[in-house]
């Protein structure tokens, strides 16, 4: 173990990563430890290095690192890749992905043993590879880990990232497995998202600027934040078994004191238990929602608040017979716009969900789960109502997925009906809400303990009227007319920055090869232009995307790039003067 190598690695993970030191300093008690560690470190009878485990194994007793290690090095596009290593031993496999790839090439590595992370620390000099970007040492702290991941947004579009489970480390403990499926987990998700942003974010951002005059006409919703303490919400879903549980409920639900919600697409199969919601939420940003009044009682809706994303599609929204309020969900303009103005939650890929933290952000601690089956039996995925009602679903293993019930038995379900699942779960176990599920048929939810109606009624009726009618109060404040925020027009500024820049590269275009550094220089000054205005840069998604693209695969530039650099800023234009007719002025009739 060399002191020096130790000594100089730790200096520089000081400068750039202190979550790191941190950690490391919270689960070390000092130099009896790094004696201990020391002594650890042993010569294998097959001369190599090695790390000997409490059982007096080594890690590499039977392989040498060579075996292990030699596919580590993607093949592919290395320089567009990335590598994220969980366990790092004496750093065989990382000094070999480091060495054997381009300087573009990320590393991440994650190691849940302090001891073993000292040992990889002073077996050589990291800080080459820290210095420049390349290697980045991640603390075993799951919030850590995963914004690291989101720092990989390049990568995923453009090349791939390797998930490296080490074999060797797996001999010392059970949490190496474990956070590699973490890690794993985690990748898994974020591509997913990414590829949706990729795809939809046009779109939702779309809406969100055609809905902003309606949002921003009302007064903030930021008022209903902790009005609702002390008050009981029944969150209803369209699921199979509304139409038996909800029939059961009816009578107590129309005289109780709690609060009855549904998602907007929820209404008309509400509407046939005869249950009046005292308000809906609206989540989705398809036009498809559309579908819904062809089912909808609109003079039954017309006295139902509707409180919509401000990413729900504008037709939709127009269309609703009743009072509608704008809720900024995070993503997209919510980050500028609703800095201390608005409420904005993370609404989640569900409505469910996103009913769920709503109302836990205005303060309900007490919620009831009605029809939230996250799943069905049979044929039929909806309750009667529904506007998707009818049509049969058999079950697919290519498509669908098993969940369990509370006894054990088979549910069938959608990969996104059990991702909701799991995120509604994880949202009742962070609220510290209680939960009961009025079960009816549909997936066990885990914190939300399975009722009869009969008991869901013993929870009801004798409930103080007070909390809700406090609510419903402060509800109606926020229907007054508020002031608009009108936000200064972009477009001539950007569009004269643009035409210059465009000048300029179309001159160094005229000898690509000689001024590849310049064009390059260039084309980061832009893609910095291009992100620094917080307001603009959700709808300039795609574009800035695209232009990275450039940056991080192109090697050399040829003629035919400044064609795609030119594509890329006629949309970025187009989107600022849109928004500008949005936000900076008035729209015309």
């Amino acid at each position: 173990m060399s002191q020096q190598f130790l000594a100089d690695n730790l200096a520089a993970l000081s400068r750039v990563n202190p979550a790191l030191l941190a950690w490391l300093t919270a689960t070390r008690e000092g130099s009896s430890d790094l004696a201990a560690d020391e002594a650890r470190i042993v010569k294998n009878r097959l001369g190599f290095l090695d790390w000997r485990l409490p059982s007096g194994a080594c890690l590499f007793e039977t392989l040498s690192p060579q075996a292990v290690y030699q596919r580590w090095i993607p093949e592919e596009s290395p320089e567009r890749a990335a590598t994220f290593i969980v366990g790092v031993n004496l750093g065989y496999g990382l000094h070999r992905v480091l060495t054997g790839t381009p300087d573009s090439h990320k590393v991440l590595a994650l190691e849940p043993d302090p001891g073993m992370l000292l040992a990889c620390l002073s077996q050589t000099d990291y800080r080459p590879f820290i210095a420049a970007g390349k290697l980045h040492f991640v603390p075993p702290d799951k919030e850590c880990m995963e914004r690291v991941i989101h720092q990989l947004d390049m990568h995923v579009f453009f090349g791939k990232v390797y998930l490296r489970g080490d074999t060797p480390s797996q001999q010392i403990g059970p949490a190496y497995a474990r956070w590699t499926q973490e890690v794993h987990a985690a990748l898994e998700a974020f591509t997913v998202e990414l590829s949706t942003l990729r795809r939809k974010q046009d779109v939702m951002v779309g809406n969100e600027l055609r809905n902003f005059r309606r949002a921003s006409a009302h007064r903030s919703l930021l008022a209903l934040q902790g009005r609702a303490k002390g008050l009981t919400a029944v969150i209803v879903g369209a699921g199979p078994s509304l139409a038996q549980t909800g029939l059961a409920l009816a009578q107590c639900l129309e005289t109780c004191n709690a609060l009855v919600v549904c998602g907007f697409q929820t209404l008309p199969a509400l509407r046939k238990t005869s249950i009046t919601p005292h308000l809906s939420l609206g989540l989705d940003f398809n036009r498809t929602l559309e579908s819904v009044y062809e089912h909808l009682d609109s003079d039954w809706a017309a006295n139902i608040p509707l409180i919509y994303s401000t990413k729900m599609d504008a037709c939709v929204v127009e269309r609703y017979p009743g009072p509608a309020l704008g809720l900024w969900t995070l993503g997209g303009l919510s980050t500028y716009i609703g800095q201390d103005r608005e409420l904005v939650i993370d609404a989640g890929g569900n409505v469910g969900v996103a009913m769920f933290r709503f109302l836990a952000c205005c303060g309900v601690s007490d919620f009831l789960l009605l029809g939230q089956d996250f799943g069905w039996r049979g044929d039929s995925v909806h309750a009667p109502g529904h506007f998707k009602h009818g049509r049969q679903v058999s079950f697919n293993p290519n498509q669908h997925v098993l969940l369990k019930d509370p006894d054990g038995g088979e549910v069938y379900s959608s990969v996104q009906y059990a991702a909701s699942k799991r995120e509604l779960e994880t949202s009742i176990a962070q609220s510290g809400a209680r939960v009961r599920n009025v079960w009816g048929g549909g997936a066990a939810i885990e914190g939300a303990p399975r009722i009869s109606p009969d008991e869901a009624v013993a929870c009801l009726v004798n409930l103080d009227a007070q909390p809700r009618s406090a609510f419903q109060a402060v509800l109606a404040e926020c229907m007054q007319p508020g002031p608009r925020p009108v936000f200064e027009a972009r477009s001539p500024s950007w569009t004269a920055s643009l035409r210059n820049v465009e000048k300029r590269l179309a001159r160094l275009f005229d000898t690509p090869a000689a001024s590849r550094q310049d064009i390059h220089q260039t084309l980061l000054q832009v893609e910095a232009f291009l992100k620094q205005d917080p307001l603009y840069l959700p709808y300039l998604f795609n574009e800035v995307v695209d232009l990275g693209g450039l940056l991080r695969t192109r090697h050399t530039y040829a003629l035919a790039d400044l064609g795609e650099v030119r594509r890329i800023f006629k949309r970025v234009l187009s989107k600022v003067r849109e928004m500008d007719r949005f936000l900076a002025a008035e729209i015309p009739s």
